[in-house]
């Protein structure tokens, strides 16, 4: 049985080189545990290279409407390294917009590798009141020490206008995290989740699932590996390869919900293959090259050094979702 930790609030960490330290905590906000398959949106491009804003729009509603409890924008595959200012907030703009219309839940991604630039990115965010959570990588290049990386989390979520959602994803930044340091992490208040990426089912997953603090949740953020972390006890994911076929994904996370165990199997093995043919090219080409297929969007464009994805990895996808439907 999955144990519960109680979350205690670790003495704040005093950085002697900041005049902003020691840090005024904000307004309490509104306890946040996420639950759900929530979609990180593509940003999709014109012919003329600029931000699609209407598609956009209809991409999240189709996402909504299939059953998605919400939405990521600014996540690693909007491309938003690629997306200057003024696009990054006209797709916070748009996704604010649609869930504010449709009640759904809105996560932003936001931070840096550095503390205080993550802190100026998270407080950015307090222009959109529809923002929910904010999605934050763990600080990639700089490699701290596991002390560090909880001091930066602890001033992170002092500050943050909305609790933050931890994104481990150590093939991306060079910095992997043991359960038990994630465990203090997601005891910190104003820390509601992690996604959880490591590119493999391992021990520290299953270590940290099987104690979790009060009120923190595990995220599926590989999508291959959806199925056992749900069946180990996550509370959802956020999935890119979710774009294609949102409600069978949803369907999976309900299935392992209720116990109905063979058809979650059945169901996760199937959407499993379908998430590695929409990963066979750096994401998110092959996903955009599907919807693009699909008519959803008006280009299949990815912005430098991004390369659209082949032809026949495309067709791959495509193959492996008629199976699935």
């Amino acid at each position: 049985m999955t144990t519960r930790t109680p979350r205690t609030s670790p003495p704040a960490a005093h950085d002697p080189y900041s005049p902003r330290t020691p840090h005024t905590p904000h307004t309490p906000r509104t306890p946040y545990t996420p639950h759900g398959i929530h979609v990180p949106l593509i940003t999709p491009f014109t012919a003329d290279g600029e931000v699609a804003a209407d598609a956009l729009e209809a991409l999240t509603r189709e996402v909504l409407d299939a059953g998605a409890a919400g939405i990521v924008a600014l996540g690693t595959t909007g491309e938003p390294a690629a997306l200057d200012e003024a696009e990054r907030d006209l797709v916070t703009d748009v996704c604010a917009r649609i869930c504010r219309e449709r009640g759904a839940t809105l996560v932003v991604g936001a931070g840096a590798s550095g503390t205080r630039a993550a802190e100026e990115s998270l407080g950015r965010l307090k222009r959109w009141p529809e923002a929910r959570a904010a999605l934050v990588t763990v600080p990639a290049f700089v490699r701290p020490a596991a002390a560090g990386v909880l001091a930066h989390f602890e001033r992170l979520a002092r500050v943050s206008p909305v609790p933050l959602i931890v994104y481990h994803v150590p093939y991306r930044t060079g910095q992997p995290l043991d359960a038990t340091l994630l465990r203090e992490i997601g005891a910190l208040p104003g820390v509601a989740a992690v996604k959880y990426a490591v590119g493999s089912l391992d021990g520290e997953a299953v270590a940290l699932l099987g104690d979790l603090p009060d009120g923190f949740a595990v995220l599926a953020g590989d999508d291959t590996f959806l199925s056992p972390l749900l069946a180990l006890g996550a509370a959802g994911g956020i999935l890119a390869s979710a774009h294609i076929a949102t409600a069978r994904f949803t369907e999976l996370a309900a299935a392992w919900r209720v116990g109905e165990t063979d058809r979650a199997r059945t169901l996760g093995h199937a959407l499993a293959r379908l998430s590695a043919t929409l990963f066979a090219e750096p994401n998110p080409a092959v996903i955009k090259g599907v919807l693009y297929a699909q008519g959803r969007i008006p280009t299949p464009a990815v912005r430098l050094p991004l390369l659209p994805a082949g032809t026949e990895s495309v067709a791959a996808a495509l193959r492996e979702l008629a199976h699935l439907t």
